[in-house]
């Protein structure tokens, strides 16, 4: 039973070995070499096709040529059947033993080297002419073969053993008949040469046709070549911000040809999509500098609001019923629209490009500072700083950076307020500060309940919330995130954020300062 679960064990294992391996991905052959291989075939097709049909002509032809031979041949033979011999003064002396089993015909004249005989007049008489004309008698499987052939007149295929390949023909005779035959030999040997000749020449052809159909092919695909290459540097343009200027083209786009037609439309294409990017710019330009400038002059009435509620509620006239708590409210929520209309201010300010504060910030004084403000707006969270300042693969072991000083602040505060406010009383957060290379990186970790999926892949977009009813209630605009993902860029660094049930860690990592900084 042991052994039984051993060899079922062991098959399991080999069967999921094997399911594991996946072939990779097989590479297609590339367009070039594609279009040379079909003209190479077709080019091999039509000539296996000549070359067959030729062939096949010409060992008619000489076959034809075979089978007049042996038809003459055969009428000679039954005339000599039918004739008495010639008489000794003009024959030829007969010098071997087999004069009585010779055909009738073999001391006449006519027959030519190869010619096979055989008359079953009487007594069935053999033989054919060698090659130095002497009389060669025939074996009885030769013989047997040749009894065969039908006697109506008809040219067969035989072959005659270590004779090899004939044609015969058969004819009656009053008493008997007469079988003549014919050698293919050298009809076969002519079809063989000329087969040989054929397929050096095809090899020979086929070569030079790759050669020439893969110039040709390269040189006709040319302009897609430029397409591949004009595609590639339009891609590593910087077009997802700012001005877009696409001046790069197809420069070789023959609208006359087909492949020069892609090149032309491609040209168009990028023509298109230059247009629509500028006026995308154009449109975003337009809609930043109103959100800018309705962000400034709303900035006035704000303050003036917030003044005389606060005037108001200061007065030592007495107030009806409820006014006071009206005037809380609006005090509030103009305390909130103003943090909204300084977060957009600044927002379109970032995406203008303006120019931050260039100083030396040290980031573990800032992150000292926002974790001791954090304490106190959060003092039912556990809040941990954990600052290492020196490295020792690090030229400048320091945490500084070159920076503005409070945009730095505004991002450690913006992500220790998302930290504590999406996060449950009693989590612990912790805030790393730490030389890493030619960079400094600041992390914020907490053991929350993390962050939906959903909302992972839109994070750092604008107005994103997690629970919109308590982000209100919080005073939360949506755009912490947003801001700080910016603030971060513009400073030439990353923001990443990692999420789990149980952890969530959001990560900063900004260039350090040079040493002479």
């Amino acid at each position: 039973m042991a052994g039984r679960v051993r060899r079922l064990a062991t098959r399991i294992t080999r069967r999921g070995s094997g399911h594991g391996r996946r072939p990779g991905p097989r590479r297609r052959p590339t367009l070039r070499r594609r279009l040379t291989l079909t003209a190479v075939g077709l080019l091999a097709v039509v000539a296996a096709i000549m070359g067959v049909t030729s062939t096949l002509a010409l060992r008619a032809s000489l076959l034809q040529q075979v089978d007049n031979r042996l038809v003459a041949a055969a009428a000679r033979a039954g005339t000599a059947t039918r004739t008495p011999p010639p008489s000794t003064a003009t024959a030829p002396v007969i010098t071997d033993n087999d004069a009585d089993n010779r055909p009738p015909w073999f001391n006449g004249p006519g027959q030519e080297v190869g010619t096979v005989n055989v008359v079953t007049s009487g007594q069935v008489r053999s033989g054919y002419i060698g090659t130095d004309g002497s009389y060669r008698p025939l074996t009885s499987d030769q013989l047997a073969t040749l009894l065969t052939v039908p006697t109506d007149g008809r040219i067969v295929p035989i072959t005659l053993g270590d004779l090899g390949s004939y044609r015969a023909v058969a004819g009656r005779t009053d008493d008997g008949a007469v079988i003549t035959a014919i050698p293919t030999a050298s009809a076969d040997a002519t079809v063989r040469g000329y087969v040989m000749v054929e397929l050096i020449v095809a090899v020979v052809g086929l070569a030079l046709t790759a050669a020439a159909a893969n110039v040709l092919v390269r040189r006709g695909l040319r302009p897609l070549t430029s397409v591949a290459a004009t595609a590639t540097r339009v891609s590593e343009l910087p077009l997802a911000k700012g001005e877009v200027s696409i001046d790069e083209r197809v420069p070789d786009a023959d609208p006359t040809t087909e492949v020069g037609q892609v090149g032309a439309a491609f040209n168009r294409m990028l023509g298109h999509v230059e247009r629509a990017l500028t006026a995308r710019q154009e449109s975003e330009q337009q809609v930043r500098r109103f959100v800018a400038d309705a962000s400034h002059e709303l900035r006035t009435p704000l303050a003036s609001i917030r003044g005389y509620t606060e005037l108001v509620r200061r007065s030592d006239e007495p107030l009806p019923d409820g006014v006071g708590q009206a005037l809380a409210r609006v005090e509030a929520e103009a305390i909130r629209m103003t943090a909204l209309v300084e977060d957009m201010l600044l927002l379109a300010r970032l995406d203008a490009g303006r120019d931050l504060e260039r100083e030396t910030v040290d980031l573990a004084e800032l992150a000292v500072d926002a974790v001791a403000d954090a304490h106190a707006a959060g003092p039912d969270h556990v809040w941990q700083l954990d600052v290492v300042a020196d490295d020792d693969g690090a030229d400048d072991p320091t945490t500084i950076v070159t920076g503005d000083d409070h945009r730095l602040r505004q991002v450690l505060a913006n992500l220790l307020t998302n930290a504590r406010v999406h996060t449950p009383a009693g989590t612990h957060i912790e805030v790393g500060v730490r030389r890493e290379g030619g960079a400094v990186v600041v992390r914020v970790d907490d053991d929350g309940p993390g962050i939906p999926a959903e909302l992972r892949e839109r994070l750092f977009e604008r107005f994103t919330r997690g629970d919109a009813s308590r982000n209100h209630a919080a005073g939360s605009t949506g755009l912490g995130l947003a801001i700080a993902n910016a603030v971060v860029h513009a400073h030439g660094g990353t923001l990443a954020c990692a999420s789990r049930p149980g952890r969530t860690v959001f990560t900063v990592t900004l260039p350090a300062a040079t040493p002479t900084a």
